[in-house]
């Protein structure tokens, strides 16, 4: 299911355009020189990648403990349900629940910190940004964190996300050169296709899950994602 992540990543970036494009046309790198602004552009995005690995350890750790508890592939239902059913519920619906008031002060933080990098131009900076970026919140992001509980392993999490972030460099690299790509229409246009290809995603860990004994798709087994101990009898 590792190659889910990738794919993910390539559609969340579609959503990221519109979300966190402006973040990225932003970056104080410079347009002057060539090949110093694609070294910026890389600090940028592997400040966000570290972010995305740090939180994929996390809930892979968290994935590791249903494992454990030989919770796998009920868990691996409950994460396709739940993909689908972000997608498909309106966001003010969330909203109404106020699900990150608890954590408004920390993302405040964030967003006060970020702003300050601004007016830095080194590559701390930039690699801060990235950082910050990669923790803002972000539904395509949760998405994701699904996926990384699913791994199973705190190892197999952090890569879930890393190739998750990786999947989001390409177009995330082409807003900084092409700022038409925010044009509103273009946005929108885009937007139709994320939820079709999250519920694609969440069908599959939901048959992972189901163990139907097809294979590759829905394996009998229970080492579902990652490949157990081998069996020595």
């Amino acid at each position: 299911m590792l190659f889910s992540a990738f794919i993910l990543g390539l559609i969340s970036s579609l959503h990221c355009v519109g979300m966190c494009g402006p973040i990225a046309m932003m970056l104080p790198v410079d347009h002057q020189n060539e090949a110093k602004k694609v070294t910026q552009i890389i600090t940028y995005h592997l400040g966000r990648l570290t972010a995305y690995s740090s939180i994929g350890l996390i809930f892979g750790l968290l994935g590791r403990g249903f494992f454990l508890a030989g919770m796998q592939q009920k868990m691996s239902i409950f994460i396709g349900i739940a993909m689908i059913l972000i997608v498909l519920i309106p966001e003010r619906v969330f909203a109404k629940y106020n699900f990150s008031k608890p954590v408004y002060k920390i993302i405040s933080n964030i967003k006060s910190s970020l702003g300050s990098q601004f007016k830095k131009k080194s590559y701390k900076s930039l690699f801060t940004i990235g950082l910050l970026n990669g923790f803002l919140p972000c539904g395509m992001v949760y998405v994701a964190l699904f996926g990384a509980i699913a791994m199973q392993s705190a190892g197999f999490g952090v890569l879930y996300m890393l190739l998750y972030g990786l999947g989001t460099i390409p177009l995330m690299t082409v807003v900084i050169y092409i700022n038409s790509l925010l044009k509103l229409p273009f946005r929108n246009k885009i937007q139709k296709a994320i939820p079709y290809v999250a519920i694609i995603i969440g069908i599959l860990f939901i048959l992972r899950g189901l163990g139907l004994g097809i294979p590759y798709l829905s394996p009998s087994n229970m080492s579902l994602f990652v490949q157990g101990t081998p069996n020595c009898h």
